[in-house]
């Protein structure tokens, strides 16, 4: 790394690091982007692509890098007959477009499906975390060792400083969601329970199997079999069953820990999950007799996700703060995604994520192709970041999210640039998401594998 993205990334541990404002940073940010550009322009493909495409030989401003972001739909833009056909060389080969460190060939001869190449991949030094992929492929997104140490030591830090919580290894601690299995969330959870978690207690985790890209992969395929029709009466009898066992298997997990959390009331708790299986644990300790005024007045909570189309009831939020004795100071949220290596956390005050220094934001129009004129104050448009501290692909990415981001000091007080928490996605407003760049980045990049 150069001096400025060193200057920056040295702040992750920093009490003060989300007190420094835009134009405080705004500088230093510009030369880390450009000291990225020039360390890694030669060593990834598609940024390479992207830059001749561009005419770009050096960042000297924010709107000079709209057009090295990648779209978010670069990470998903490997030929579908690679996973389905266990095509893995090809798939190695894809990989290597979009990341700074060549993937060595490894033996593909025995991998039977995405999960053993996955893991084939992660014993060579390369973490491929993927997204859920539940509405389509999954993206893929190359890390390194690095970045496992970078999420480690971030997730701890975020989490404190927007809950107010000291890693003080007290808590029990308490799973409320199926995550899928992958690098990035296997970490992030074993650094959560290493500094909150007390040693002497097991924690909870839902008693199901994990949730791997391989399964959900299967999944998929198959959907996309049965609505075109050509899914065989032996697919479609193992999907029902499949599918029957697994909400099954889910429905006795959210009583496993309703009751759980009734078990350990009188302790001080870390529980974690999303919206809609915190709601519905929630209505089950209900249904069971007890409430807030029957748990530790020092609980916390850690919510992942946005709410994945559930449809709960207007004061679901409250609904479960209440039910576990969930203080207002103590409800953590974050926003982040699977091609970002940072977090943003909400603050306790002005209900805004604050963006880190090392993170750089900006706001694009609908289609992703032009930087609104944004120098002070709210803009709204579509998400774009930079995250400096990736090491193992491209820091820059183009979101499929709709935010509003400002550039001036929140009312809790930090002066970071902040975004309001009332985030949507434009798959969900116009029920399509069309970045400008992205066919023609697709389709390079299929092209180089």
């Amino acid at each position: 790394m150069g001096s400025s993205t060193d200057k920056l990334t040295g702040l992750v541990d920093a009490a003060d690091r989300f007190d420094h404002s835009y134009a405080d940073l705004r500088e230093t940010q510009i030369e880390a982007l450009n000291e990225r550009f020039q360390e890694r322009r030669d060593h990834i493909k598609l940024l390479g692509h992207r830059a001749r495409e561009a005419g770009a030989s050096e960042i000297r401003d924010r709107a000079d890098v709209v057009a090295l972001l990648f779209p978010h739909t670069a990470y998903k833009s490997y030929p579908e007959s690679f996973v389905t056909e266990g095509k893995w060389d090809r798939l190695g080969t894809w990989l290597g477009t979009v990341s700074p460190h060549p993937i060595s060939p490894i033996r593909t001869s025995d991998i039977t499906d995405i999960d053993d190449w996955i893991e084939r991949l992660q014993a060579e030094g390369h973490y491929v975390s993927c997204s859920s992929g539940t509405t389509g492929k999954s993206a893929m997104l190359p890390a390194s060792d690095a970045d496992m140490d970078w999420s480690r030591r971030d997730t701890v830090n975020v989490f404190a400083w927007g809950s107010g919580v000291e890693p003080s290894r007290d808590r029990m601690m308490l799973g409320i969601a199926p995550t899928a299995s992958v690098p990035k969330n296997t970490v992030i959870a074993e650094a959560q329970r290493a500094a909150f978690g007390d040693p002497g207690k097991q924690h909870f985790r839902l008693p199901i199997p994990p949730i791997t890209v391989g399964s959900l992969t299967s999944m998929v395929v198959l959907r996309k079999k049965i609505a075109d029709g050509t899914a065989l009466p032996g697919e479609l009898a193992d999907f029902e069953q499949t599918s029957k066992e697994r909400a099954e298997a889910l429905d006795e997990a959210m009583v496993a820990a309703a009751q759980a959390l009734v078990e350990h009331r009188g302790e001080k708790l870390m529980i974690s999950g999303m919206w809609n299986t915190l709601h519905q644990v929630a209505v089950m300790v209900r249904e069971m007799g007890y409430s807030s005024a029957d748990f530790h007045p020092d609980n916390c909570i850690y919510v992942g996700g946005g709410l994945k189309r559930a449809q709960l009831p207007p004061d679901y939020q409250d609904y479960v703060h209440r039910t576990f004795n969930i203080p207002a100071t103590r409800n953590f949220q974050n926003y982040s995604m699977q091609e970002l290596n940072s977090g943003m956390p909400r603050c306790r005050g002005g209900n805004r994520y604050h963006v880190p220094p090392w993170v750089v934001p900006f706001v694009l129009d609908e289609r992703g192709d032009t930087l609104l004129p944004h120098e002070r104050g709210e803009i709204e448009g579509r998400a774009a970041f930079f995250d400096l501290s990736l090491d193992g692909r491209w820091g820059g990415v183009i979101t499929g999210d709709k935010i509003a981001l400002d550039f001036d000091p929140c009312a809790c007080g930090a002066g970071s640039p902040s975004v309001r928490d009332d985030i949507t996605r434009y798959a969900d407003i116009a029920g399509d998401d069309k970045i400008g760049c992205a066919g023609t980045v697709d389709a390079y990049v299929r092209g180089l594998s």
